[in-house]
């Protein structure tokens, strides 16, 4: 079971993983061993609760296919199981970064004092410019 918080988790009979050759340099290890994980996961198909799946598919996430499927790639360590535990790592990542919910911002108005200081920088730089035209007589 993949925890996502305190209520929600994931049975490991919903996410597809598979091991596949790495990409890149390595030598042999690369040529001969399957160490990459390729995670599929169906967003649609889960048990996942509704509100956690409709803010994954609202996400624009590259990760995320037309059809709801969550593809995820690790092949950045030497071993099969650091790559897998690497892959689960970021569905998991994925999914509570999908649910929460920013605060909405307040509107604030800039102080009288920033204001004055805005103004007044403005006039010097102004001044400063007007400084390098040429004396016209």
């Amino acid at each position: 079971m993949l925890q996502i918080s305190k209520h929600v988790t994931i049975p490991f009979s919903e996410i597809e993983m598979n091991a596949i050759r790495s990409q890149g340099a390595g030598g042999q290890n690369v040529n001969k061993v399957a160490t990459a994980i390729h995670l599929r996961f169906d967003i649609k198909a889960s048990s996942l609760p509704d509100r956690y799946k409709e803010a994954l598919l609202n996400l624009s996430d590259h990760r995320i296919t037309q059809d709801g499927i969550v593809v995820i790639k690790a092949q950045e360590h030497r071993s099969q199981e650091q790559n897998r535990e690497e892959a689960l790592g970021r569905l998991q990542a994925l999914i509570t970064r999908a649910v929460i919910v920013p605060r909405p911002r307040k509107l604030t108005k800039p102080t009288r004092s920033s204001q004055r200081k805005r103004l007044d920088h403005k006039t010097k730089r102004g001044q400063i410019k007007s400084m390098r035209k040429p004396i016209v007589e």
